[in-house]
């Protein structure tokens, strides 16, 4: 088990797969980009809007779900080539939608394929390593964020001068190249023997909690729900918020790219900590630090300060969803880490297209965010009860056996 789990394979594997989550990862954040155009050529409110992001989020939410336990039986490399075709096929149906209604339809297809480069990823990758299963999961979740910061910025200049119609069919041709390929090099599974020696040994928690695998995944899932319609206000919103403002796109998309690129830094460090503290307790900390920064939008709206205030929540947050995966590694069993994580993710993804589709609804209803930045602290709470509450039931003791 040693010569395959944290082996010079696992970082190789590690590396690869977050270039490919970094390409694959780009169906969620370029509908955040092209929300303006959007508005702009179907008309309507700040809601209707919103729905093609919504729709996104849908489908990689159920994709979370679905794909995670298609890699539990057939393994990770047939769902990323298969995800990316889905992906293209989506970007290209979307560069031809004539009404909002197609684009959102063609949206969901896109979010279904991109969802095989969060969580099934994440929960392949944690196969794969033992000692350092926390900071290799956060360096792979971390391929979402840099989507996020990398392409919105390098898509700004043909949005401007060709369009977001354009924009969807570059990305439906390089999400095909690039992935399709790339991810005939993952086909090497982790032997039987490994995971059935990681299945009967004790998981690494320092704490017993009197709930079962499933009570706790449940719990989990309405906890994700919870951080991530908060997480959602800034991230989906943020460029449509600096148009409002007055600041245009482009210092939108700079923006979102500061925001991400504090939660890569944020990621990395929150896998450091989980290697030392564990899931529940690093969770516990994104969350309330999430909450910090959501309440610093509502004093500040000038430029040089919400350039200050993105990167603060991006500092405080990156770490909150890589760690429902390691919690999910740590009480359950490891033949069903895809399903299981891929269920919670799900819940969290369900959380972000709420939370979307609600910002702009309440955008809509008061004419400003000010109420949906209220609103986002009040899910923020409820994930921190939920979380709180998880650790307060654990007790210190021996480390419970994995539960199949």
């Amino acid at each position: 088990m040693t010569e395959t789990l944290d082996s010079r394979y696992s970082w190789i594997r590690l590396f690869l797969s977050l270039a490919l989550a970094t390409v694959g990862n780009v169906g969620m954040w370029s509908v955040i980009v092209l929300m303006p155009a959007i508005q702009s050529e179907f008309g309507g409110g700040r809601g209707e809007a919103s729905l093609p992001y919504t729709l996104t989020m849908a489908g990689f939410a159920l994709g979370n779900l679905v794909i995670g336990r298609a890699v539990d039986r057939h393994g990770v490399s047939r769902a990323l080539a298969g995800a990316a075709l889905t992906s293209g096929a989506g970007f290209a149906l979307a560069a031809g939608s004539p009404t909002i209604l197609i684009l959102s339809g063609a949206q969901f297809v896109i979010g279904l394929g991109t969802a095989a480069f969060f969580g099934p990823l994440l929960a392949d990758l944690s196969l794969w390593f033992r000692k350092r299963r926390g900071i290799a999961v956060a360096i792979a979740a971390s391929g979402n964020y840099l989507a996020g910061a990398i392409w919105p910025v390098v898509l700004s200049g043909v949005l401007v001068e060709q369009g977001w119609r354009a924009v969807c069919m570059i990305l439906a041709v390089i999400v095909v190249v690039v992935v399709v390929p790339g991810s005939q090099v993952l086909r090497r599974r982790v032997p039987a023997e490994s995971l059935s020696m990681a299945a009967q040994s004790t998981t690494l928690t320092p704490y017993r909690v009197p709930l079962s695998p499933r009570t706790l995944m449940l719990l989990l899932g309405l906890a994700g729900i919870g951080c991530c319609v908060a997480m959602s206000m800034p991230q989906v919103h943020i460029v449509a918020f600096c148009v409002d403002l007055g600041y245009g796109p482009a210092v939108g998309a700079e923006m979102l790219s500061v925001m991400l690129i504090g939660g890569v830094a944020s990621r990395l460090f929150s896998g450091w900590v989980m290697d030392r503290l564990g899931g529940v307790k690093t969770l516990l900390i994104g969350s309330v630090g999430q909450m910090i920064g959501l309440v610093l939008y509502l004093p500040f709206d000038g430029l040089t300060s919400l350039y200050l205030v993105s990167l603060v929540f991006g500092l405080s947050q990156g770490g909150i969803v890589p760690a429902y995966a390691i919690i999910v590694r740590e009480y359950m069993d490891p033949r069903e880490a895809g399903g299981r994580v891929g269920f919670v993710m799900m819940a969290t993804i369900l959380g972000m297209a709420l939370g979307g589709w609600m910002t702009g609804w309440i955008h809509d209803m008061t004419g400003s965010y000010r109420l949906a930045f209220i609103n986002g602290i009040g899910w923020n709470l409820l994930n921190i009860a939920i979380v709180t509450g998880v650790l307060l039931s654990g007790r210190p003791g021996a480390p419970r056996r994995a539960a199949a």
